[in-house]
């Protein structure tokens, strides 16, 4: 069986598809979804504006609106995975 060879952080994997990034391990009981709701133009380039920020149980038996443990809106993208990255570690020793 071939492995799956993400982008990681901290150990953990982190996947794009489209304007939604996640971040975690699907195995665990959390994960990390970040929504890109906004750009801006930096120089030549577009970075993420608003971010959608939500932890989400990984439990694939949940309904999608049970999924969400917390939520938040942040003004940019470094915001957002400091949110991101904190909720997870402490949903992940909580847990």
């Amino acid at each position: 069986m071939a492995e799956n060879n993400f982008l990681t952080y901290k150990n953990k994997p982190i996947v794009k598809s489209g304007n939604e990034i996640y971040y975690g391990d699907m195995k665990e009981p959390y994960v990390v979804k970040f929504t890109i709701l906004s750009t801006v133009k930096a120089g030549e380039n577009e970075i993420p504006g608003e971010v959608k920020v939500e932890l989400l149980k990984s439990d694939a038996q949940l309904f999608d609106k049970k999924k969400a443990a917390k939520e938040t809106v942040k003004n940019s993208f470094f915001e957002a995975l400091d949110v991101g990255f904190v909720w997870l570690e402490r949903a992940l020793k909580a847990n």
